[in-house]
């Protein structure tokens, strides 16, 4: 059975499904605040069908990834080791790190980057239980006036921009879709 749940669950049409969820990962990162829709992919539990989509999408096996909490099981290891060899990693080596907001906690043991080379940092795709367009005020590049999204901890994310150029870039997911908060947006 383990095994079976390990081959199982990727795209069918790598390809074609593949740059679909790119698209859908790069409009959500261009419009921040906005719900995107991610379908193809059956991971494991506990991980939604969107996180399973970004994972097949941008990891393979130069991006270290960081498991953390109930991601961190062996059937979510198996997958992404069959279906991307992405290496595991810990926090302050991850290219991308997965989990719940409370699991990911505390966000200052991801790189933020360095005034030199501010793209050395990590994104942090977050495990949500409700993704909706409110909440928190979004506004920055890629909104015309302003957004909103339902934010686990807007202070975080307002200290977070604070860092710009340098900071973490956050992709929520719940089900099958998406939404992404980059470092330039403001939160207020």
């Amino acid at each position: 059975m383990q095994e079976a749940q390990t081959l199982s669950g990727g795209f069918a049409d790598p390809p074609r499904d593949a740059a679909h969820a790119f698209r859908g990962v790069m409009e959500a990162m261009a419009r921040p605040g906005t719900l995107h829709s991610l379908q193809g992919a059956r991971p494991p539990a506990p991980l939604s069908a969107a996180a399973g989509a970004v994972i097949l999408t941008l990891c393979d096996s130069e991006t270290p990834l960081h498991l953390a909490g109930p991601a961190d099981c062996a059937a979510v290891r198996a997958w992404v080791a069959f279906h991307t060899g992405a290496p595991p990693s810990g926090p302050a080596d991850c290219v991308f790190a997965l989990g719940t907001w409370a699991a990911l906690a505390p966000l200052s043991a991801y790189p933020v980057g360095t005034p030199d080379y501010p793209d050395r940092s990590a994104t942090l795709i977050v495990e949500c239980d409700v993704l909706r367009q409110d909440g928190a005020r979004l506004t920055g590049p890629g909104i015309r006036d302003s957004a909103r999204l339902s934010l686990p901890d807007r202070q975080a994310f307002a200290d977070n921009a604070a860092l710009f150029p340098r900071g973490l870039d956050f992709l929520f997911t719940c089900g099958d879709r998406i939404a992404a908060l980059p470092r330039s947006t403001k939160v207020t």
